[in-house]
């Protein structure tokens, strides 16, 4: 039995100070209670040294892993150490500093012949010195002749040998030459003699066919039917079903609607979060104006307010931070103002004011009157003060293109005033320009349209304007909520962080 012993993988656990050594059997000596190991690994790192041997009063643990085949045991074995063998010890596998086990096994080169396990027996160190030394066995062959002639053991070992492993083998990578051979990655991480490890290759063909697909679909579908029964709807309806690249949401848009008109004119807009914005007709634009004023916003406010976003638009459509920097004055872009003598014109005249502050080149076209509209006044004493040009016929107007046209020459009111000289003057150089249009607040009416815009600005809400408006954009001017209660408007901000939206036509 001492011969079956020799030649074992054994692990030797020595405490926290020596640590756990690794190594197969080459030597155990009874008498003086030694054992010692050839190829050692501590702590999952190969010793430079050959060979090392233990006292057993320094071992706290021995386990055996691997327990050799009769034939390793003839090939490994000096002949003259088998009657000193007496006792066997084993030890577990190698244990690196992250507490990882792993146990080296060694291939067979056919795939029938039965192969080794591992088996793992845990010895103390007072089971190696109180061990009898003469005329019977130790307690480890005592543990292992009990197990050999299990048969059910010998059985799970037999099935294990032969599905375990594959009959095909897997060639390792070579990565480099040592000592004139070629040596594994395996074998240069972890030492000359590792021996590769092959797991066992997935059935894939097998564990298919274990799942039975008929039956699993027919399941769901009678559960999808007890489940229509169960809530009132027919048992063979079945959900439609849609393709990869179908809408599986509603089709129908669910609409929000935070304002409500008392009268719908029929023109809805939608702003860019998918609010429904409805237009109002111009009495009840007139009447809401009225009351703001009556409660303090009084039209000078209206008018600050409606220059700084008409502004703050024109700023943006004439290239933003893109255009308008301190290394491109050079370039400063021209906007051409065109204002009647009403308040639509002074709050042209305010924007001009904020875009002449902004570094824009601003040229001003008002006709000269006997009496005009205080605010008016008011505001072109506030424009003449900045870098701004100002000309009273269109002859001063520049000939070459600009960037941008504001017109505020419409009036919601005063319809005489296309009839007038200067009014259709300056009507003809704007479509001779061929500058894009911006209207401020333009008029319902077309007819009251001189000029084509591109974009309008419309103030608080919109008017039902037509085609000839271009596309609508809305501002706040600062209205309150209950001002529009007040009117008999339900009112809710669609503004969100921004005082300048633009609306589309629904």
């Amino acid at each position: 039995m001492a011969a079956d012993w020799l030649g074992s993988i054994v692990s030797i656990n020595c405490g926290a100070t020596l640590g756990v050594y690794q190594g197969r059997v080459s030597a155990v000596d009874q008498p003086n209670q030694t054992i010692s190991l050839t190829q050692p690994f501590h702590n999952g790192v190969k010793c430079l040294i050959p060979e090392v041997t233990f006292r057993a009063g320094d071992i706290t643990e021995l386990k055996i892993l691997e327990i050799p085949s009769a034939k390793d045991n003839l090939m490994f074995v000096d002949p003259q150490q088998i009657d000193q063998i007496t006792s066997a010890v084993t030890f577990p596998a190698g244990t690196n500093q992250n507490g990882v086990s792993k146990v080296p096994k060694k291939p067979t080169t056919s795939s029938s012949a039965p192969q080794s396990i591992p088996r793992m027996v845990d010895i103390r160190s007072q089971d190696l010195i109180n061990s009898p030394q003469q005329g019977s066995h130790s307690y480890v062959e005592r543990q292992l002749e009990s197990l050999n002639s299990s048969k059910a053991f010998r059985r799970r070992h037999n099935s294990w040998s032969s599905s375990s492993r594959h009959p095909n083998q897997v060639t390792p990578k070579k990565t480099g030459l040592k000592n004139g051979q070629v040596k594994t990655k395996d074998d240069e991480c972890f030492g000359d003699e590792l021996e590769e490890i092959l797991d066992t290759d997935f059935d894939f063909e097998g564990n298919l066919a274990l799942f039975d697909k008929a039956a699993v679909f027919e399941e769901i579908e009678t559960h999808e039917k007890r489940g229509g029964a169960r809530s009132g709807g027919t048992p063979n309806d079945r959900p439609s079903r849609y393709r990869h690249d179908e809408n599986i949401l509603e089709t129908e848009p669910i609409v929000y609607r935070p304002i409500i008109v008392p009268q719908h004119t029929g023109k809805e807009y939608c702003t860019d979060a998918g609010l429904i914005v409805p237009s109002i007709s111009y009495e009840l634009h007139k009447k809401l104006l009225a009351v703001a004023e009556r409660h303090g916003l009084s039209v000078e406010r209206r008018l600050e307010m409606s220059g700084v976003c008409a502004s703050q638009m024109a700023l943006t459509l004439l290239g933003g931070p893109n255009r308008l920097t301190p290394k491109n004055v050079h370039q400063r872009p021209t906007v051409a103002l065109l204002c009647g003598p009403h308040v639509k014109g002074a709050q042209g005249i305010s924007c001009g004011r904020h875009l002449a502050n902004h570094d824009v080149h601003v040229i001003l076209f008002l006709p000269n009157f006997v009496k005009m509209l205080e605010s008016v006044t008011n505001e072109l004493n506030l424009f003449n003060r900045t870098q701004g040009q100002h000309v009273c016929n269109v002859k001063d107007l520049p000939d070459f293109p600009v960037d941008l046209v504001i017109n505020c020459l419409d009036c919601h009111e005063n319809a005489f005033l296309h009839d007038q000289p200067w009014y259709k003057a300056a009507v003809e150089w704007a479509s001779r320009n061929r500058a894009p249009v911006l209207s401020i607040d333009p008029p319902v009416n077309e007819l009251e349209q001189g000029i084509d815009a591109k974009w309008s600005l419309a103030l608080g809400l919109p008017l039902p304007l037509g085609e000839r408006a271009g596309r609508i954009y809305l501002c706040d001017i600062g209205i309150p909520q209950k001002v529009f209660q007040e009117v008999g408007i339900n009112y809710h901000s669609p503004f969100g962080c921004k005082f300048v939206i633009p609306l589309h036509s629904t």
